[in-house]
């Protein structure tokens, strides 16, 4: 099992917002890039790159529990690192980068296309998704497993019903392929509405990451900075000062939508 787990009692207890919105990263597949029409690749020596500037500044990449877990202090030193949608590269080409450099990060995967592939892209390329041993082995590693909804669907477009196989369902399909309740929820799409944010509440999340949450704010809503291939020490540094000037602070508490 992982060692950042979260104990069952997250049902009811959701995580608090920090005072200041902390920098979470987000990575998806890590392969060759040349192939990349919504720019989500990043090499494994890219990422290498990107964590190694990180790590010059202080900087150690965790998973979003433990990143919220911490107090003001140790944040400082502290950046979110997440991976969307569950490809089965992370285990052989981003895994061995986190462990270098002394990471750990929240991969969010789809337990209702175990082995499948990113059909939902048209422009694709085509790549594999973990299988469930796959999900097990990255847990094993020590890194967190979140949900991003059982098949990838826009969740804002769903029935009710759907909507709760969405974050219901497969909140109890991760616990029943690691033996632990996911804490967090990464909205596909970076959509959600205030229906949305309250399915992932209901559903007992902690926290839930969006792209650009838009007006709410909090843990079910917390922002995040998407990391391409293209992203180096400039750029990196850029979108840290961006990150800072558009969220300063989460007056919403509580995982309240």
């Amino acid at each position: 099992m992982a060692a950042d787990t979260t104990p069952r009692r997250a049902r009811t207890r959701p995580l608090h917002a920090p005072p200041s919105m902390p920098w979470i990263l987000t990575y998806h597949s890590v392969a060759d890039p040349a192939d990349d029409p919504y720019g989500i690749t990043v090499s494994a020596d890219r990422l290498d790159e990107q964590l190694t500037w990180l790590r010059r500044r202080g900087l150690t990449g965790v998973s979003v529990s433990s990143l919220l877990r911490a107090d003001a202090a140790e944040r400082r030193a502290l950046v979110g690192l997440t991976f969307d949608d569950g490809y089965a590269d992370f285990l052989h080409e981003a895994l061995p980068v986190l462990l270098t450099h002394g990471c750990t990060a929240t991969v969010f995967v789809l337990p209702g296309r175990p082995g499948g592939s990113n059909d939902w892209d048209p422009l694709g390329p085509r790549r594999p998704l973990l299988t469930e041993d796959g999900v097990r082995a990255v847990a094993a590693a020590g890194m967190e497993i979140g949900s991003h909804g059982l098949r990838h669907l826009d969740l804002t477009a769903l029935s009710d019903d759907a909507l709760r196989r969405e974050t219901h369902g497969s909140r109890e399909a991760l616990e029943h392929v690691t033996g632990t309740l996911p804490a967090g929820f990464c909205y596909p799409y970076g959509k959600a509405d205030a229906r949305v944010l309250a399915a992932v509440r209901d559903a007992g999340y902690a926290f839930g990451c969006a792209l650009t949450p838009g007006p709410s704010r909090g843990p079910l809503a917390l922002p995040r900075t998407h990391v391409s291939h293209a992203d180096r020490g400039a750029r990196l540094r850029a979108k840290a000062v961006r990150h800072r000037l558009r969220h300063p602070a989460a007056p919403v508490r509580g995982g309240r939508p």
